[in-house]
């Protein structure tokens, strides 16, 4: 059989792996327990503690404004703790539950089946792009809608287009702006033009975006502003700087884990009648690490393990820091490359792709490797 990865292991080396990964979730699994329901409940109590905090802080902060050095230290500490409860509640919580990663507890309130992050993307919806799509086609062109999340030309295997000039612009946009897009991506047009959705289909998932959406805003905009009385204007400021904070972050890590130099793309033609083990081995190729502290990865929703979430969706967060050093031994001891770096690193990286595939360059073609 060809071998069509761009890395040097045989066949039965490829099934060995994937075994072994098995193995390592089945463990993980038959592990969960009390400590894990404690966890998250305690990450939910902590999240929440910081909203209701960061927002009483805001509040406080509006009196002092005659004072005004004391009045900007009180509303900016308010403000980044609102921010960091958005973070957390959209990264270590809303991402990962409703992957499923806590569906094993059986809590109607965390449950894939019923939470509802704060952010303009309905959790339906996300549940088909990412869980779905994403998770089962990582960095296929053409059929992982993440690869470049359709705007950006992130490969040299993608070929070059004029609009591609403004990519530095329109990705700053994206960054800013992150949970818009992540609303918009089920919205899948490309589809439509195939005949693969219909008008109708389209309109459904709009019109539960603007449901949403509209919420959101009502929220953050409107109702937290009005019970500040005449001080509507700081409160509307202070929650539009959480929201970005929220963005701007999300917009890093899931980059972070995506588009580093080293990150592998893959063709349809490459993964046909593609394994387990196969699959296994594109989820390492395709994902990259971050390296940090304890409370950076928690912070990141663990997507700074970003490896094993796309080898595990579906095991709680909290296990990837234990189970990373045992993926990435296995992948040594099978040379199978294991994307892991700094932050700095790994941001430098995808800023640099992204401005310079921007500009004209030559289209590679994948070529088959030989086993």
């Amino acid at each position: 059989m060809t071998h069509q990865l761009p890395v040097s292991i045989d066949d039965a080396a490829i099934e060995d792996f994937g075994r072994e990964l098995d193995a390592i979730q089945r463990e993980v699994k038959a592990s969960l327990g009390d400590a894990d329901r404690r966890y998250i409940r305690r990450t939910i109590t902590v999240q929440r503690s910081l909203a209701l905090g960061g927002r009483l802080l805001i509040y406080a902060s509006l009196p002092l404004m005659p004072a005004f050095p004391l009045f900007l230290g009180v509303i900016g500490a308010g403000t980044a703790a609102l921010g960091l409860s958005k973070i957390l509640e959209n990264m270590e919580i809303g991402h990962n539950v409703i992957h499923g990663q806590w569906d094993w507890m059986n809590d109607p309130e965390i449950h894939s089946s019923t939470w509802e992050w704060d952010n303009v993307c309905p959790a339906d919806q996300w549940k088909h792009s990412h869980n779905v799509v994403h998770h089962t086609w990582t960095n296929v062109m053409g059929k992982d809608r993440d690869v470049g999340y359709e705007i950006l030309r992130v490969t040299d295997r993608q070929p070059w287009k004029p609009v591609y000039l403004a990519q530095p612009f329109y990705n700053a946009l994206l960054a800013m702006l992150f949970q818009w897009g992540v609303a918009m991506h089920d919205v899948d047009l490309g589809a439509l033009r195939r005949g693969e959705l219909t008008l109708a289909d389209v309109r459904g998932r709009l019109a539960g975006i603007r449901r949403k959406a509209t919420k959101q805003l009502l929220k953050d905009y409107v109702l937290w502003p009005l019970l500040a009385g005449p001080w509507f204007l700081p409160v509307l400021l202070a929650n539009m700087t959480a929201n970005l904070m929220r963005n701007l972050w999300s917009y890093a890590i899931i980059f972070c884990g995506h588009f580093p130099d080293g990150a592998q793309v893959f063709t349809e033609e490459q993964i046909a009648g593609e394994t387990r083990g196969r699959w296994y081995l594109r989820q390492v190729l395709g994902s990259c690490n971050i390296e940090g502290g304890p409370l950076f990865h928690i912070m990141s929703g663990n997507l700074s393990h970003q490896i094993e979430h796309h080898l595990f969706p579906d095991l709680p967060s909290n296990h990837y820091p234990k189970v990373a050093p045992r993926v990435r031994a296995l992948c040594e001891r099978h040379g199978i490359p294991y994307n892991s770096a700094s932050f700095a690193r790994q941001l430098g990286t995808t800023m640099r792709t992204i401005f310079r595939l921007a500009l004209p360059t030559r289209t590679r073609t994948p070529k088959p490797l030989p086993a």
